[in-house]
């Protein structure tokens, strides 16, 4: 059996791929990785399918010993990975041997690593995805974060080619700091806000409360006033929804959110900015910009584009070996 060893859990690791799409209307949130941009390119250096499965590492890493050779990539927030001591380059392929041991040391920048293994990890399927869904105890490894002793296997493809080392071109590479000032489109209540309410989240910068976890990031700083509260009917909620309940503080809704909710959404950040987000931490700062629906796609598909460009580049490549 292909399988690596958890010597030690780091302080939150856990099992996410794209996410449990299509139950919100069962209650059922969509969990998976909170950058799903460094999941994709971990999942393309080691040839699986960029939404597979991989390991989510948060703040501080895990120590893993492999049981097999393996192809793998670790890519997202820099936390100085080490293959049996040794630091190792962060979105490039790397070869590793049996017993060979994976640890990790401070965090440079960024705050979620991500960890892709080849053939990727053999675990049960809940309602079509392997993401660990904390509060519900679902999917993952025991539906779960990993503990010391955890023994994961790996899926192996005998038919699976050498790939090469392939390397992530530098400007699909996000760059992460402790600030970021994200694209939203506004909405769908943003009419229930005064102007000078919509004033003050546009022009304010906010500091990431220490209430901010996979569900929901909740946000220090100037408060946004409501016309006449900011209780609504419960509806629908997306990631990147900007709540404001009648504290008049933002709380960002991220990966675990709930799949309804009862306060106003003023905004919501847009599809290419959230993994951006996602490497944010306690303590570092997030601002807002507002751009139309048309300009969010517009920067969707050129970002679509430039990943589909870069896993043909990867195939021609090996397909000249």
């Amino acid at each position: 059996m292909c399988s690596l060893k958890v010597n030690n859990p780091g302080l939150l690791t856990t099992i996410q791929d794209i996410g449990r799409i299509g139950y919100g209307q069962y209650g059922i949130p969509a969990a998976g990785a909170m950058d799903n941009l460094s999941l994709q390119l971990a999942n393309i250096l080691v040839g699986n399918n960029r939404y597979e499965a991989a390991l989510e590492i948060t703040l501080m890493g895990p120590e893993i010993i492999f049981h097999n050779n393996l192809i793998i990539a670790v890519t997202g927030g820099n936390i100085t990975p080490k293959i049996n001591g040794k630091e190792i380059e962060m979105y490039t392929t790397i070869y590793v041997n049996n017993r060979d041991v994976l640890s990790f040391g401070k965090l440079v920048n960024g705050c979620r690593a991500y960890l892709a293994v080849s053939g990727g990890f053999d675990t049960e399927r809940v309602m079509e995805s392997r993401a660990t869904y904390l509060r519900g105890k679902l999917g993952g490894y025991k539906g779960r974060k990993l503990k010391i002793g955890d023994t994961i296997s790996v899926n192996i493809d005998k038919s699976h080619k050498y790939i090469g080392v392939r390397r992530i071109p530098e400007d699909l590479i996000p760059i992460f700091s402790n600030q970021y000032t994200a694209r939203v489109i506004m909405g769908p209540e943003d009419d229930r806000f005064t102007d000078d309410g919509i004033k003050a989240f546009l022009s304010s910068e906010y500091t990431l409360s220490s209430q901010c976890d996979r569900m929901g990031y909740r946000l220090n700083g100037i408060k946004i006033q409501h016309k006449d509260g900011a209780d609504i009917i419960s509806g629908g909620i997306t990631f990147g929804a900007i709540q404001v309940p009648g504290h008049g503080e933002p709380i960002i809704m991220m990966a675990d959110r709930q799949t309804t909710g009862g306060y106003t959404k003023i905004a919501n950040v847009i599809s290419v900015d959230l993994p951006y987000l996602a490497q944010l931490k306690a303590g570092d700062k997030v601002g807002s910009e507002k751009i139309t629906v048309d300009e969010a796609q517009k920067l969707l598909r050129q970002r679509e584009e430039r990943i589909l460009e870069a896993i043909n580049e990867f195939e021609e490549m090996n397909s000249n070996v």
